[in-house]
């Protein structure tokens, strides 16, 4: 079992944009008037090949998917929403809360991993749940612990408890359930994932504790994290929305450890956060402004952790 992974999927956008179907829960989003939208998916397009070639260049075995010309989907580029690949060879399906990031889900990217020699033995599809108004956006909604078997939830209106419980059953996880929040004019708003405020790696973890209101779910996160030996490195709400805890920490050549965030969240931390985390991998960062400030979402949500099988 492990935590990190050296194969991620990542799917290169077509119709980048701001999505205002997003944009009522996710406060991190922002319209760019200086841009024509053409002007914007050609930016962020440029933005993922960077990031790509970055990974890459470390050694990351990246697998990138081409959007589908002439669809809808203008957070394609964030596909860890929608699918979780798991070393049972299992492949989670979730429910999404905007209309339009349903057209996300393809059959086809499935097929495609196959072909690249990966296992997958059946799949769990939550997707249902839409229809009664009920979501849970994948690894956005959930951090999953995958070698001490916990999954870390924070309660949204796209991660819904009752749904995540029943992941936590279906994949054999304990639940560790929260609420975070950020201040949006002077009210405090729920944080819409979880991996915004929250990164976990092999030997530490990254949270801002300032979001969790509640006390003693603040003690409890805590009391699983440090169970688990993890290290904790805080941050603070101002480098949450500078998006310091949308990171992931993924294996490059020779099996090396990396944690992989922004330009702008590598910028917002402190040189005490930064040798915090030296102490335990590198940090990749690439630019991706364009991206982060339209889709609101970086670069812990373009990648798909693949930790299927592979054939012999």
């Amino acid at each position: 079992m492990q935590q990190t992974t050296n194969s991620i999927l990542m799917i290169r956008p077509i119709n980048f944009r701001m999505n205002e179907q997003t944009a009522v829960n996710n406060y991190y989003q922002k319209v760019l008037d200086n841009l024509l939208p053409e002007s914007v998916n050609k930016n962020a397009q440029q933005e993922f090949d960077n990031y790509v070639m970055k990974l890459k260049s470390h050694g990351v075995q990246v697998i990138v998917i081409s959007d589908i010309e002439g669809s809808d989907t203008p957070d394609s580029i964030f596909p860890n929403n929608w699918i979780s690949f798991h070393e049972t060879g299992t492949v989670g399906i979730y429910p999404m809360f905007a209309e339009n990031r349903r057209f996300e889900r393809r059959e086809d990217i499935l097929d495609q991993l196959e072909e690249k020699g990966f296992v997958i033995k059946d799949s769990i599809d939550y997707s249902d749940a839409e229809n009664d108004g009920i979501f849970l956006e994948g690894t956005g909604s959930l951090l999953l612990d995958r070698v001490n078997r916990k999954a870390y939830c924070a309660l949204s209106p796209r991660a819904d408890e009752d749904l995540f419980i029943e992941f936590c059953e279906d994949f054999e996880y304990t639940p560790v359930v929260f609420s975070s929040y950020q201040t949006v004019n002077d009210k405090r708003e729920a944080i819409y994932h979880t991996n915004v405020m929250m990164c976990l790696a092999e030997t530490f973890a990254v949270i801002c504790l300032d979001s969790i209101d509640n006390k003693k779910e603040r003690k409890n996160v805590l009391k699983h994290l440090k169970e688990d030996g993890k290290k904790i490195i805080e941050i603070s709400e101002s480098q949450v929305n500078n998006f310091a805890g949308n990171m992931l920490q993924v294996r490059g050549r020779n099996n090396e450890l990396f944690l992989v965030m922004s330009q702008a969240a590598h910028n917002s931390l402190n040189q005490s956060q930064l040798s915090q985390i030296g102490n335990h991998c590198k940090i990749i960062s690439s630019s991706l402004d364009t991206i982060e400030a339209c889709g609101g979402g970086s670069a812990r949500c373009m990648m798909a952790e693949i930790f299927l099988p592979k054939e012999n």
